[in-house]
């Protein structure tokens, strides 16, 4: 037993030697391409399939679906033009005022003269506003904005009265520019009232009218809150000869518009140190004075 096992192992290590080749590397044969037959497609890549047969180019093709989206924007186009004008759809149906205070909201629909039931995009804006500030002096601005369906927006700025004039029987309420806009039975309640005492349309420094109401308009727009309610009338001779006169006979001697911030403060302190007087001075407001 002990010798067959001996042979079989013999036998086992005599056949060939397989590794004796494991040191050098095998060869693999090159494979060539094959050129490619004409008209034959290659795996892995689309070939752009031919025209049909009778199929026009592809520039034809191209120009005929431009053609085609043209005409259907210019029907979309068109069809939303009649329903903006030619329908009810966008028609005005309500004109509504804001910002009136003394104007009649009625009396500014009445000047606008906007149409119902017209269409709302053929509302002339523009028009509409200069026809409003046109007619109606108390307007000082106005926006005229379409809401949309259906409304058409005016907002309203009023003059607000920074003086009044005597005219006639009447007042003419006079803005803080110096434009007189209208005409009133009473002045308004704390606006005082101008006395132009120059009867020229000039003062001696060449300003007319209009620069000396503009002037007082700017002396009661500086007065403080507290001197404002006590003003009686504002006296204007010259560009630079500008009087108050306040409740209980007092008198401001102001002098120009130039200046108002130092006046005001200055007439402040005096009226403060002597309440008891009846005649104060802030044309200089560096060197105020006061007198009983």
């Amino acid at each position: 037993m002990a010798g067959s096992t001996t042979s079989e192992r013999a036998g086992h290590g005599a056949g060939p030697d397989r590794s004796a080749g494991a040191g050098s590397p095998r060869r693999r044969p090159r494979l060539r391409a094959r050129p490619p037959v004409p008209g034959e497609e290659l795996p892995g890549h689309d070939a752009p399939a031919p025209p049909p047969a009778g199929s026009p180019p592809r520039a034809v093709r191209s120009r005929r679906r431009l053609l085609v989206l043209l005409l259907v924007l210019t029907l979309l186009g068109g069809g939303g033009v009649w329903v903006v004008y030619g329908t009810s759809l966008f028609e005005v149906r309500e004109v509504r005022v804001t910002g009136t205070e003394a104007l009649a909201p009625s009396r500014v629909r009445e000047v606008a003269d906007i149409s119902p039931g017209g269409p709302l995009a053929a509302v002339d804006t523009s028009a509409v506003a200069r026809r409003l500030r046109g007619e109606l002096p108390r307007i000082e601005r106005v926006e005229v904005e379409r809401s949309w369906p259906h409304t058409v927006l005016l907002k309203v700025t009023e003059r607000r009265p920074a003086v009044v004039l005597r005219r006639g029987a009447g007042f003419t309420e006079v803005d803080r520019r110096g434009v007189g806009y209208a005409t009133v039975e009473r002045p308004p309640a704390g606006v005082p009232l101008v006395n132009l005492a120059p009867r020229r349309q000039q003062d001696s420094s060449g300003r007319g009218r209009t620069a000396l109401l503009r002037a007082s308009a700017r002396v009661a727009a500086a007065l403080p809150e507290e001197v404002r309610g006590q003003v009686k009338s504002i006296d204007v001779r010259s560009y630079d000869e500008i009087r108050l006169r306040l409740s209980g006979k007092r008198t401001v001697v102001w002098g120009s518009p130039e200046g108002r911030d130092a006046k005001r403060g200055a007439l402040l302190a005096l009226m403060k140190a002597v309440p008891d007087a009846t005649r104060y001075d802030v044309s200089a407001p560096s060197a105020p004075a006061a007198a009983r």
